[in-house]
C-alpha cells in the first residue's frame, strides 16, 4: 500500500491551499484540460510505486498536484465512465450503464461539460477516442466540440489510418495514434491560446490491440513476457505525449492558468472475458469489468499550479466530481435542474470544508453492485474474479469490506457486520430506485468495445515513430 494513504485526513487537508480566481489575470479565464487513458492498471505508475514502467511525465503531474489516493470512476467499462464524466451525472441515470454498439450511444437528452463551456466562451476540443455513440447525431461535433481529432469506437489499431477522422473526414496519414493525439492537442491549443479552451484528450493508450514503436519496445529489454513488454512500451509513449503537451503549456505561459485532470477511465482488464493488456492493479483486487477496487478505483490527479497547492487527498472522490470542479474553475453557475451528482472538490481541497465530498458513492453494473460509505463498502461483483474462466459468470453474493484495513478486498467482514450490511444496503436501495433501466444490453456480458480496425492481423508491422 502507499504509505500516504495512511496519512490523517486533518493533516492532509491542512496543507492545501487556493489562490482565488481574482489572482488570475483580468478577465482572463482558466483554461481546462481533460487527460483520460484507457485501461491502465492501478500499479502502472510511479506515483502508486510502479518499478518496470518510467512515468516521469505523469508523476510530475500528480506532484505539481493533488493525488487523489481514493479516486474512482463511475463505472468499471470505457463507455459508461465517459458518459459520466462528460455529464457529471451517474450514467445509469440516463441509461448507459454499458458500452454502446451500433446506433447507441449518450442520450441526446444529455448536455456534456463541451455544451456548457462552449456557451461560457470557451473553445472545445476533443483529441483521441470518443465511444460515446457513432451516428451522426452523436458525433462529438454535434455534442458541444467546435473540434475533433480521433475516432468514434472504443477500439482502434495505433497504425491503420482507416476510422481516424478531423471533424467528419478521414485522415490521409497516420503514424502512431499516441503521437498523433499528443501533437493534435498541442496543435489544439496553440490554436486557441488567445482564449479560453476546454481540451478533452482521451488517449486510446493502453487498450487492445497491443501495438507499440519498436523503439519504445527496445526500451525495455529486461521484460521477458512480450505483452508486458509492449504494454510498458505503450504506457511510455503516452507519459511522453503527456510530458510534450505539458511543455508547450510551461513554454506559451500557459501552465499556471490551465487546470488539468488525468483519470483512467476503469482498472486494468486482468482477469479472462476481458481484453488483457497485461496491465497490473496492485494492491487493489480485481479487474476492469468488476465493481471491486481494481475495477473502479483509478490515478486520479488534479494539477492547477499557483491555485492548487501540492498534496496528497485521502478522501473518496469520483470522477462526476472533476465535472463540477471544471465547472467551478470556468466560472459557470451550475444550475439546480441540471442535477449533477458531482460535486465541486475546491473547498475540501482548501480546507473549507472538511470531511468526505460525499456520504456515499455508488455503483451498479448489471448484477454487480457497490457502495463505499466511509471506510466500508458493500460490493457483489463478477464471480470471474474468483474463477477466472473467462465464461459469463453470476454476481457473488454481497460482501463486506473495510477498506481501511483491507485494500485488497481479502476479508468479507458480512458474517460479522449484519448491521452495517443492512445499513448500506438501504442505502444502495435508495439510490438504484432513482435511476432508469439500460437503455441497451451488455451484449452478453462480453467486454466490447467495438471493432478494432487493423487488429486481426497477428502482427502489423510496426512503425518507429521518431522521438
Amino acid at each position: 500500500m502507499n504509505a500516504r494513504i495512511v496519512v490523517p485526513l486533518a493533516l492532509l487537508v491542512s496543507s492545501f491551499t487556493i489562490l482565488r480566481a481574482a489572482d488570475a489575470p483580468a478577465g482572463q479565464k482558466p483554461n481546462i484540460l481533460f487527460i483520460v487513458g484507457d485501461d491502465m492498471g492501478y500499479g502502472d505508475v510511479g506515483f502508486h510505486n510502479c518499478r518496470d514502467i518510467p512515468t516521469p511525465n505523469l508523476d510530475s503531474l500528480a506532484k505539481s498536484g493533488v493525488h487523489f489516493t481514493s479516486g474512482y470512476v463511475s463505472g468499471p467499462y470505457c463507455s459508461p465512465t465517459r458518459a459520466g464524466l462528460l455529464t457529471g451525472r451517474y450514467q445509469e441515470r440516463f441509461g448507459h450503464e454499458f458500452n454502446p454498439n451500433g446506433k447507441n450511444g449518450l442520450p441526446l437528452t444529455e448536455t456534456t461539460i463541451a455544451d456548457r463551456l462552449r456557451a461560457a466562451g470557451y473553445a472545445t476540443g476533443i483529441v483521441g477516442k470518443w465511444h460515446l455513440g457513432a451516428p451522426p447525431e452523436m458525433h462529438p461535433q454535434k455534442r458541444g466540440f467546435e473540434d475533433f481529432f480521433g475516432f468514434l469506437g472504443g477500439a482502434h489499431s495505433y497504425f491503420d489510418k482507416s476510422g481516424i477522422l478531423r471533424g467528419e473526414e478521414q485522415v490521409k496519414e497516420l503514424d502512431y495514434t499516441t503521437d498523433a493525439f499528443g501533437r493534435e492537442a498541442i496543435a489544439f491549443i496553440a490554436r486557441h491560446k488567445s482564449q479560453p479552451w476546454f481540451l478533452y484528450l482521451a488517449f486510446n493508450a493502453v487498450h487492445t490491440p497491443m501495438h507499440a514503436t519498436d523503439d519504445r519496445i527496445a526500451k525495455f529489454p529486461n521484460i521477458e513476457d512480450k505483452q508486458r513488454r509492449t504494454y510498458d512500451a505503450m504506457m511510455l509513449a503516452m507519459d511522453e505525449n503527456i510530458g510534450r503537451v505539458r511543455k508547450y503549456l510551461a513554454d506559451s505561459g500557459l501552465d499556471k492558468n490551465t487546470f488539468v485532470i488525468f483519470i483512467s477511465d476503469n482498472g486494468g482488464p486482468t482477469m479472462p472475458g476481458t481484453t488483457m493488456n497485461g496491465s497490473v492493479n496492485t494492491p487493489l483486487r480485481g479487474s476492469k469489468r468488476t465493481t471491486l477496487e481494481g475495477g473502479i478505483r483509478v490515478p486520479f490527479i488534479v494539477s492547477w499550479p499557483d491555485h492548487v497547492k501540492p498534496g496528497v487527498f485521502d478522501q473518496p472522490a469520483i470522477q462526476l466530481d472533476l465535472t463540477a470542479t471544471a465547472l467551478a474553475v470556468a466560472g459557470v453557475d451550475v444550475k439546480p435542474e441540471w442535477k449533477l451528482d458531482g460535486v465541486n472538490l475546491l473547498p475540501f481541497l482548501a480546507g473549507e470544508k472538511s470531511g468526505p465530498p460525499h456520504e456515499a458513492l455508488y455503483w451498479r453494473f448489471g448484477e454487480q453492485m457497490a457502495i463505499r460509505a466511509g471506510d466500508f463498502k458493500l460490493v457483489r461483483y463478477d464471480s470471474n474474479a474468483d474463477t477466472k474462466t473467462g465464461r459469463r459468470q453470476p454476481a457473488t453474493s454481497a460482501k463486506l469490506y473495510n477498506l481501511a484495513d483491507d485494500i485488497g478486498e481479502t476479508k468479507d467482514l458480512a458474517a460479522t457486520m449484519p448491521d452495517k450490511m443492512k445499513e448500506l444496503q438501504s442505502k444502495w436501495d435508495a439510490w438504484n430506485a432513482t435511476l432508469v433501466p439500460p437503455l441497451w444490453g451488455n451484449a452478453g456480458g462480453s467486454d466490447s468495445d467495438g471493432p478494432e480496425p487493423g487488429a486481426p492481423a497477428k502482427e502489423r508491422k510496426r512503425k518507429a515513430a521518431k522521438q
